[in-house]
């Protein structure tokens, strides 16, 4: 399923947890605004002494011998502030005697008049905006800060007050149809036909209910999307809002549960409402597993906040009248776990299964996201979509920005075919790691173990084509070999397994056949042959002495399910599963040993070709199996193996 970016929502989304007592108490707020308040005052204090400082003060005698020694050219008389400029334009500060005047004064200090004639004296009245706020500062300035710290916290406590009313209120975010921004049509989400048929019955019944209602059809409450991580369920969800042109109501089930009991219910109720006073519109709900799990199960006892939100939900949607033209879309990946009463006809009445898309669907899927992207002549996206078996529409558009992402990194204007070949590994196995650097010994061992891999592959009729080879370490694992089924499958045979399982431990087989000693490199290899031969004894009825039975622990130990004992087994029945495992890989391990002693040249060539080049792609490693006498895989020889 194709995806596009996310784009900022009309409506500003509402804190996760508003009026929650997480925050700091009253009493720890004033004791900040004690603090606060402390430290500003002192700054104030610092800074008047700062300024009082600048201007050096004397006393009036000293103006007075000053004056008389004729180093003083000119005097300032402010209210009872003296500046004195002295010959070095240096100035000095002095206080006069409030009721005699300044000459007054100079002769009362011996100053003769002729000495006080040479001195110009310039006399201000004191007054003025300076003035005012010289004199007023000191008492005003302490006062407003208090008044703004009163007013801070009066806003703290009812900015708190208000949010606990709203502590209940939905957290839905709203896209409106008007906001062409964010709209979303069937024309941006490429594959799922059978899904987009499905709901362009609900697109019709927004547009037009009329035509239903007057034949007597019942008009579908919910629709819910069911399907793999990342094939587009919230994307179809959108485009179908998109689409019928209504408001589109989207919320995750995980936003209705909080911690404090009734807001899961509260939000609920709220969340309806908003829809309902809206209709038509489309009200989605993402994850709903996290509040759709089946009640009853004994975790959080019969009254825990979620099983009374599930509750509400069932309610809300039993309320819904013929004429409401609410629709209630759902998403979820896990729909086994949902409650009977969630998914019964009437509540959600159209199940939508949304698959990984297939060939043709991944090469519409890359012609969404290419649309902005600039190539080279060289690009071929349906040889993009042939080597993406099993890639999500997430993990296509994924794919698409890490090219982009690489042709940037290298300078380069266009998005070449190499980028998008290089994508699809990192998207894959992760980034390569050219710094871990293999010794001597590691490399040859690392190059004989993915030889072992690429040979059996190659060899065995029902195991996929070796697409590359490479012992450039990638995320964790130290080399790989890409196997890429020619066509698409739906269903895979007894057959298919084994050669699957045989091909997996090519690499086990390779360095113990070669080296006599075996490493920590097939560990994961183990993991996934040893899990792969107990699903098929135990969940596809391939074993031949456990016959068509489903001996799978999740069908009864679940604790969903109808009982912990039905999904209990003997130990007889136990031990049995177990040696059918063991012998299903000790077949594939003759078979891997036969494959390798076999074709021992053509392993080592292709051993020897990787220490040298690190990497072998199709044509070259194919050119290598014909000059051993091993034929390559086509498509004719896939298409006539007969399946069992």
């Amino acid at each position: 399923m194709a995806t596009i970016p996310e784009r900022k929502n009309q409506r500003p989304r509402k804190p996760r947890n508003p009026g929650a007592s997480s925050g700091p108490s009253l009493w720890m707020q004033l004791l900040t605004a004690f603090v606060i308040f402390l430290i500003l005052s002192t700054l104030y204090s610092s800074v008047k002494q700062y300024i009082s400082a600048e201007k050096e003060v004397v006393p009036l005698s000293q103006i007075a011998t000053d004056i008389n020694a004729g180093k003083i050219s000119s005097v300032t008389i402010e209210g009872d502030t003296i500046k004195a400029t002295y010959v070095d334009k240096t100035e000095k500060t002095s206080r006069k005697e409030t009721e005699t005047s300044f000459t007054q004064t100079l002769s009362n200090y011996g100053v003769p008049k002729e000495k006080i004639d040479i001195v110009k004296i310039d006399i201000k009245d004191e007054g003025g905006v300076r003035f005012w706020f010289l004199t007023l500062a000191p008492l005003l300035i302490p006062v407003l800060l208090l008044f703004g710290i009163i007013w801070y916290l009066s806003r703290q406590v009812k900015a708190g007050g208000m949010q606990a009313l709203t502590f209940g209120k939905s957290m839905a975010r709203l896209v409106s149809p008007e906001d062409e921004g964010q709209r979303v049509t069937f024309a941006d989400v490429a594959g799922a036909k059978e899904a987009k048929s499905e709901l362009l019955e609900i697109v019709d019944f927004l547009k037009n209910p009329k035509k239903f209602l007057d034949i007597g059809a019942r008009i579908p409450k919910g629709v819910l999307l069911m399907g793999a991580a990342g094939t587009g369920k919230t994307l179809l969800a959108r485009a179908v809002a998109g689409e019928a042109g209504v408001p589109f109501f989207s919320i995750s089930g995980s936003e209705f549960v909080e911690m404090f009991v009734g807001v899961g219910a509260s939000r609920v109720r709220d969340t309806f409402q908003i829809a309902k006073k809206a209709a038509p519109s489309i009200l989605f709900v993402d994850e709903i597993d996290a509040i759709g799990r089946v009640r009853g199960s004994g975790v959080g006892g019969g009254n825990d906040e979620r099983e009374q939100t599930l509750n509400q939900i069932l309610v809300e949607m039993d309320g819904f009248e013929v004429n409401e033209k609410v629709i209630v879309m759902a998403a979820t990946n896990r729909p086994d776990v949902l409650d009977p009463a969630l998914v019964r006809p009437g509540r959600f009445d159209r199940r939508v299964t949304i698959d990984l898309p297939d060939r043709k669907d991944r090469e519409d899927i890359l012609k969404v996201h290419a649309r902005k992207k600039p190539f080279g002549p060289d690009v071929k996206l349906i040889v993009i979509a042939e080597r993406t078996p099993g890639f999500s529409g997430a993990d296509l558009a994924n794919l698409m920005n890490e090219a982009a992402i690489l042709a940037a990194r290298e300078e380069r204007k266009e998005i070449t075919q190499y980028d998008l070949i290089r994508s699809i590994e990192k998207v894959m196995l992760g980034p390569e790691r050219r710094s871990h650097v293999l010794n001597k010994k590691e490399k040859e061992i690392t190059a004989y173990h993915e030889a072992g891999h690429a040979i059996i592959a190659s060899v065995l009729p029902y195991a996929d084509p070796v697409h590359k080879v490479s012992i450039i370490s990638r995320g964790r694992a130290a080399g790989y070999t890409l196997k890429l089924p020619i066509d698409e499958r739906r269903m895979q045979s007894r057959k298919e397994f084994l050669d699957d399982i045989a091909v997996s431990l090519g690499g086990y087989v390779a360095e113990k056949t070669i080296f006599d000693d075996i490493t920590t490199g097939a560990s994961n290899d183990l993991q996934v042959l040893t899990a792969l031969a107990r699903d098929m004894v135990t969940r596809y009825g391939m074993s031949d002495k456990m016959g068509p039975m489903a001996f799978d622990p999740a069908l009864g130990r679940t604790m969903f399910g109808a009982g912990i004992e039905n999904g209990e087994q003997s130990e007889e029945v136990a031990a049995l599963i177990d040696s059918e495992v063991k012998s299903i890989i000790n077949g594939a391990l003759k078979k891997a040993e036969g494959v390798i002693k076999k074709h021992r040249g053509a392993m080592d060539a292709i051993a020897q070709k990787l220490i040298e080049v690190e990497t072998i792609e199709r044509d070259d490693f194919e050119k290598i199996l014909i000059a051993h006498g091993i034929t390559p895989k086509k498509k004719q020889d896939i298409e006539h193996q007969p399946i069992v």
